[in-house]
């Protein structure tokens, strides 16, 4: 995978300090830790409601010393910020096409070096949506990786890493699971989601 912001010498460790030194400031809370044998892994994005839920995101991976990538619509990577994107660890996704995202989301986690953790918001959109795409389960099962339940609770100013879930290999049963999990947590846009 491509060099980030997260693996860029210097910069990190300068930006760790400052992004836990800002989470502290405006009175966030970053919880939970990724298990050593999650270090390539799937992780839930929810909920996601906001265009601040990247530097939000961005912030607790680094407090949380990751090294995330995510994907994000092929529009936001056109130039000028295109660089500056794929540098915060960005994936184009062009929607319009129909291109296998799964096969190559697993391969790109099986082939890396080290460790990765691949950041999908279930949502696909900001927008409020019943709905949750089921790209996150395949990308994880083909894989052979974990799905970690990553969350951020504006009301309470919480955010990190809850459980390692278990796929059982029964989609609906497990989406069901996952839903509840998140049913407690409220976006910055509280209107836009829906965790049943």
């Amino acid at each position: 995978m491509h060099r980030t912001i997260f693996t860029t010498p210097v910069v990190a460790p300068l930006l760790r300090a400052m992004s836990t030194g800002f989470l502290r400031l405006t009175g966030w809370t970053v919880e939970g830790h990724l298990p050593p044998s999650a270090a390539k892994s799937v992780f839930i994005a929810a909920p996601h409601t906001s265009n601040w839920d990247l530097p939000y995101t961005l912030m607790v991976a680094f407090a949380l010393r990751l090294n995330p990538y995510w994907m994000g619509k092929a529009s936001i990577f056109r130039f000028p910020f295109g660089g500056l994107m794929r540098w915060l660890g960005g994936i184009a996704v062009d929607r319009s096409k129909s291109n296998n995202l799964v096969a190559a989301s697993a391969q790109a986690i099986t082939e890396a070096d080290g460790p990765l953790q691949l950041i999908v918001p279930p949502e696909g959109t900001r927008s409020k949506t019943r709905y949750w795409k089921t790209g996150f389960y395949y990308i994880a099962t083909t894989a052979r990786v974990p799905i970690i339940l990553a969350y951020m609770d504006y009301a309470t100013k919480r955010s990190g890493l809850g459980p390692v879930f278990e796929l059982t290999g029964d989609i609906d049963a497990d989406m069901v699971r996952i839903k509840a999990f998140y049913q407690p947590f409220q976006g910055k846009n509280a209107t836009q989601f829906t965790g049943d």
